[in-house]
């Protein structure tokens, strides 16, 4: 099933509440306006859909105007990206790319911010470990300037 097929599949359960991924926020998660959810729900697909079956750490896979665009500004997507490419190669991933990446759970603290939660899924880079291997992250994203923002840092 494609990322879009996924997202859209989410979109349809939105409602529902889930019992695990991502703690809920202190004050609990909120409901927001279906076209909202559906904005944020169509970028998480672009975003994460450029980075399915390519490396992360190659120059190529950086200089993409395409995921550039997420972020405000150069430095916040260096943050982010850095972060990205660690956190893979710690969770060995062959070539630092995965196969398969799925948007599991989506959170909305307030109308104007939300966290994502994200399976990634790749190939073992380890000898002798023909497994699989992945690597769950939650991003936030930002709702500013009537568009969405990946704001890496703690949550």
């Amino acid at each position: 099933m494609s990322l879009r097929a996924q997202l859209l599949v989410w979109l349809l359960a939105l409602a529902c509440a889930s019992g695990g991924g991502i703690p809920e926020p202190a004050g609990g998660s909120i409901a927001v306006p279906a076209d909202m959810a559906i904005d944020l729900g169509g970028g998480t697909a672009v975003f994460y859909e450029q980075l399915v079956q390519r490396r992360v750490n190659t120059l190529e896979t950086f200089n993409d105007p395409v995921l550039r665009k997420f972020f405000r500004t150069e430095d916040l997507f260096f943050d982010y990206y850095a972060d990205l490419a660690q956190s893979l190669a710690d969770a060995h991933f062959e070539k630092s790319r995965p196969f398969a990446i799925e948007v599991q759970e989506m959170i909305f603290e307030n109308t104007a911010r939300a966290q994502v939660q994200v399976l990634f899924r790749g190939y073992d880079s380890r000898p002798l470990r023909p497994n699989r291997v992945s690597l769950v992250r939650r991003d936030r994203w930002q709702y500013e300037q009537e568009a969405w923002w990946i704001t890496p840092g703690k949550l």
